[in-house]
């Protein structure tokens, strides 16, 4: 189980990686099988299943975030702790208030991930 104040670093970390649009670096936080589940993959890479498996697949499907406009940058806004994952609640600045659910393996890398998307996001 991961203490909140391990889950806050991460968290904070995961954000400063995506704002810096650095995707060796967001890359970092996952392992090489790693599966993302969004409806954003449904919509930006027409894969039906709402799901990608592997550093590959999802690199194609993250650039795409990164190079739209206008640039992708999120705010933090809280953190919620489980045994072997955490709830990254934040603001897409472009888009929605979303809520992100990673699974972590025993070295602390994400091995699943889990992004929904919730209320337009205010000013």
């Amino acid at each position: 189980m991961f203490d909140l104040t391990w889950a806050r670093h991460f968290a904070q970390e995961w954000i400063d990686a995506w704002n810096t649009h650095d995707l060796e670096r967001i890359m970092s936080h996952y392992t090489d099988d790693f599966e993302m589940s969004s409806p954003l993959i449904i919509e930006r890479m027409g894969e039906p299943s709402g799901r990608l498996k592997g550093k590959s697949s999802i690199r194609k499907y993250w650039q795409q975030g990164l190079d739209a406009t206008p640039p992708l940058r999120f705010e933090l806004l809280d953190v919620c702790v489980g045994v072997d994952s955490i709830v990254i609640y934040y603001k897409s600045l472009q888009r929605k208030i979303v809520c992100e659910m990673l699974f972590f393996n025993s070295e602390g890398l994400v091995l699943r991930g889990f992004a929904n998307y919730g209320r337009p996001a205010g000013p």
